[in-house]
Parts: C-alpha cells; structure tokens; sequence
C-alpha cells in the first residue's frame, strides 16, 4: 500500500491527473502479484518458522487460493500497465519482473538488493514516460527511489534475521548481520533525502526544508527504534522516512524537472 500510495502521488505531482488512476491500479496489481506470490513461495519457510502473522502459515486460507491471487493480480498488471502506453508498461515489467526474480531465487544470495535497486529505480519512469511528454524522470527520482528501496531491503529484513538464518535464507544483509544492516539501511534512506535535497540550482523553499528535516528526524527514529529492540517500529519509521522523501521531492519538482 505505501508504493502504491508514493507513485500515485508522483504522478499526480507529475501532471498525470486522471492517469495517476492508471498508474495507481498498476502498481497495486503489480504489488499484490508481488506480495501473495512471496507469501505462496515462502509457506514452507514460513511453517518452520513459526509466522503466525502469515495467514497461509496459520492455516488462515490455503495456498492455492493465496497462488491463483497472485496469478490473476499478475494478469491484471499487463492491462492496466498498458494503460500509460508501451514504453512505461515495459519499464513496469521490468520492475515486477525484477520482484518476482527475488521471491523466487534472489532473495538467498548476495545479488538479493538487485532486484530493490531495479525495481524501485524503474517507478518514476514508469510514471513520466506514461505522461503526455514521454519523457524521462529527472535522475535525482531514479536515484533517489533507487536507494530508497535498497534501505528498505535492508530494513525490512532486521526482524526476519534469525528466522530466515534458520530457513536457509542468506541474502546480502544477513552477510552483513543486524548491525550491519541497520547502519547501511540508514544510510541508504538517509542519502536518498540527500539526493533529492541536493539535487537541482534552486535553493530549499521553506516546506522543502521542513519536509528534509523531518525525513532527517524520521531516519534516526528508524536507527533508536531497531537499536532498542523494536524493529517492527523501526520499519515502520522506515516507510515515513520514504513517504517525506517523496513529500520533499514532489515539493521541489518543479525545479527538477
């Protein structure tokens, strides 16, 4: 909900007005193909595991069901991407091509960051190449939405560390332990507020330099909450760190475009 929610407000400050609609339909699809997909191929892992807080791990709805979701949410993804025309809905692929490749072999290995990079990175273009210019999003968006999601990675996984090391699961933040993690979270998310302060001649505007404080505040949050143990808030402070990044850049895209 929190990516869908981000793009569809990119692309209402990108000028796409009822095509953010599209935009937002797509990229919702594509998350839930994403999400029940990941949940479907995770069943085992998550039994042993004990995840009571997945429904087909607790016995909540069968597998098969949670599978032909994913599979329709996919199919629906193809139209409504189509939508914003050849070129995003291509860009779109990629970017749900990239997720899917993680649910089904990535996650475990070193490259497990690549599809986050990848997938996120790919959001803004599929928003401004559907619009009415076809152009290319500024590359403070592609690089910032790339670091984002490479912080949200590594984030993601702190409360998950010990139960995936009992399952097999040793992606790149696991190499790098739970310390580790965190700290290169951090600064990932931190560096993606960086890029879109930073980026273009036009110095902060007032709600600018709100939106760059609080993104700044938000990502300490995220470092005091995993380091006194609730890692689930720190997660949570995470998609705030995301959401006022995305507040600052749409407060400044008139100068990056």
């Amino acid at each position: 909900m929190a990516v869908t929610a981000f793009t569809t407000a990119i692309a209402i400050g990108a000028g796409r007005r009822w095509g953010a609609v599209s935009v937002g339909s797509a990229v919702l699809a594509g998350q839930l193909a994403v999400g029940w997909s990941n949940d479907y191929l995770d069943r085992d892992r998550d039994r042993m595991g004990g995840r009571a807080d997945k429904p087909i791990a607790a016995g909540e709805i069968t597998a098969e069901v949670v599978r032909n979701c994913a599979v329709l949410a996919a199919l629906g993804c193809v139209p409504l991407s189509l939508l914003s025309g050849w070129r995003a809905a291509g860009v779109h692929g990629v970017a749900v091509g990239a997720a899917f490749g993680y649910n089904a072999f990535l996650k475990g290995t070193l490259a497990s960051v690549v599809p986050y990079v990848v997938a996120f990175g790919a959001l803004p273009a599929f928003v401004t190449l559907g619009g009415r210019s076809g152009r290319r999003p500024p590359r403070a968006a592609t690089v910032a939405a790339a670091l984002m999601g490479a912080g949200a990675h590594f984030i993601n996984v702190l409360p998950d560390l010990e139960t995936d090391s009992l399952t097999g699961v040793r992606g790149l933040p696991h190499r790098f332990g739970s310390t580790g993690s965190l700290l290169v979270g951090v600064a990932l998310l931190g560096s993606a507020t960086a890029v879109v302060a930073r980026a273009g001649d036009a110095p902060l505007r007032r709600i600018s330099r709100i939106f760059a404080g609080s993104a700044a505040v938000s990502v300490g949050g995220v470092l005091a909450a995993a380091v006194t143990g609730r890692k689930r808030a720190s997660w949570s402070l995470a998609l705030g760190t995301s959401a006022l990044t995305v507040a600052l850049y749409l407060s400044r895209s008139e100068f990056l475009s």
